[in-house]
C-alpha cells in the first residue's frame, strides 16, 4: 500500500533572537449554534446528540452512508458569518517599520505588520510556559492576523528582521495579555493560514452546501464530503512548493488541487464560515516516511466538544478528521491509520 509524505514543512530553528520557519517542501497541521465573537458560547443546535453518532468509517473510505437527521428538526441557518479581524490602533508597540496592534485579545488574535525595507520578516509569539508560534511578515502587505491559539493569559510577541543568511535581530517586543470570553474566538476568524474575507468564494460555497442541514455535524459532513471529492492530492505541487507558502483558499477550491495545507486551510474557511469553530492543526504523522509535517483539522461540534479525528465515531470518540487522508484514497484504510494515536499536533491555528 503505498504511502505518502505529505510535504508540509514548518522547521524552527531558534538560536537568541534568531528564528527561522520553513513552510512546505520536504518531508520530515441561528439555529444551528452561534459563535459572534462578543462571548457568547457555541449552544446546542438541537439537530444532534452524542446518540445520533456512528461508526463514520464509510466516509473516510468513499462509502456512502451518511448522518441521520430527524425530519421534524427545523433546518439550522446556513447565512455565513464572517468575523472580522481589525487593527484599530488602541493599542500598539512598533520598532524599526514593524507594528503590532494587539487591540483584539479579547477577541483572540492580534495583528502586525512592517513597513521598512528589509524582505525578510519574523513574528514570534510565545505564550509563558507554552508553545511558540513563528510566522513570516511579509514587507509591504495591510495587517495581518495572527491567532492567540493557547487561550487566555500572557504572551510574549516580538518581531524580527533578518540580518544575513538565518540570522535575525529583534526590533520590538513586547508582553500582551489575553482574557478571552471564550476558547472559540481564535477559532472562528481569519488569521494568515486560513485568510478569507465575505467575498471569498469558498464562503458562499460552505453556505451553498449546509443548504437543508438540520445540526452542525451534518455541515461538518457535507463539506468534508465535498471537499475530500472535489479535490485531488498535488503532487507536483509538493515536491515544488517553497518555504513560507501559504495557501490560497479560492485557488484551491477552483483549481480542485492541494497539498495537505490547502485542504486544511480550505476546510477552516468552510467550517469557520458557518460559526464551526475549527483549528487547523499543524503536527507530524508517526509511521509514515520520515515522519511527515503535516495539516489536518479539528472541529467543534454540539454535544460532543472538540472533534480532533475522523476515522470512526463510537458514541464518545472520533478520530483523525484529516481532509488529505481522506481524499487519498488508499491512505485512507484505516489499517495504515489506525486509532488517530500516530497523528501528533504540534501547533494549532
Amino acid at each position: 500500500m503505498g504511502r505518502r509524505s505529505c510535504n508540509f514543512i514548518l522547521c524552527y530553528f531558534l538560536a537568541v533572537s534568531i528564528i527561522v520557519m520553513s513552510a512546505c517542501g520536504g518531508s520530515h497541521d441561528g439555529s444551528g449554534g452561534s459563535h459572534d465573537g462578543s462571548g457568547d458560547s457555541h449552544h446546542d443546535s438541537g439537530g444532534s446528540s452524542v446518540g445520533d453518532f456512528r461508526m463514520l468509517e464509510s466516509l473516510i473510505i468513499g462509502e456512502t452512508e451518511t448522518v441521520k437527521e430527524d425530519s421534524g428538526v427545523p433546518d439550522r441557518d446556513n447565512k455565513p458569518v464572517v468575523l472580522e479581524t481589525i487593527a484599530d490602533g488602541e493599542e500598539t508597540f512598533e520598532g524599526h517599520g514593524a507594528i503590532v496592534d494587539f487591540s483584539n485579545t479579547s477577541d483572540g488574535y492580534i495583528m502586525a505588520k512592517y513597513e521598512g525595507d528589509n524582505p525578510k520578516i519574523k513574528i514570534q509569539i510565545t505564550k509563558t510556559d507554552g508553545e511558540t508560534y513563528t510566522y513570516d511578515v511579509h514587507p509591504g502587505e495591510p495587517f495581518v492576523s495572527f491567532p492567540l491559539s493557547e487561550g487566555s493569559g500572557s504572551y510574549s510577541v516580538a518581531m524580527f528582521v533578518n540580518i544575513e543568511g538565518d540570522k535575525y535581530h529583534q526590533v520590538c517586543a513586547q508582553e500582551i495579555q489575553e482574557e478571552l470570553p471564550d476558547e472559540y474566538s481564535p477559532f472562528l476568524r481569519p488569521n494568515q493560514f486560513s485568510n478569507f474575507t465575505s467575498s471569498t468564494r469558498a464562503v458562499a460555497k460552505a453556505s451553498e452546501l449546509a443548504q437543508g442541514c438540520k445540526s452542525d455535524l451534518k455541515v461538518v459532513e457535507e463539506l468534508f464530503l465535498y471537499v475530500t471529492e472535489n479535490v485531488v492530492y498535488d503532487h507536483d505541487k509538493a515536491k515544488t512548493v517553497h518555504s513560507g507558502y501559504l495557501p490560497d483558499i479560492d485557488d484551491t477550491l477552483t483549481s480542485g488541487k492541494g497539498i495537505c495545507f490547502d485542504y486544511a486551510s480550505l476546510m477552516t474557511c468552510m467550517l469557520r464560515t458557518q460559526r464551526i469553530p475549527c483549528k487547523l492543526v499543524v503536527g507530524y504523522t508517526e509511521g509514515f516516511a520520515n515522519d511527515a509535517y503535516h495539516a489536518w483539522i479539528s472541529v467543534h461540534v454540539d454535544g460532543i466538544g472538540w472533534v480532533a479525528n475522523m476515522i470512526q465515531f463510537n458514541d464518545d470518540q472520533w478520530t483523525l478528521m484529516d481532509p488529505t487522508l481522506a481524499a487519498a484514497g488508499d491512505m485512507a484504510d484505516p489499517n495504515v491509520i489506525g486509532d488517530g494515536e500516530d497523528y501528533i499536533p504540534v501547533h494549532y491555528y
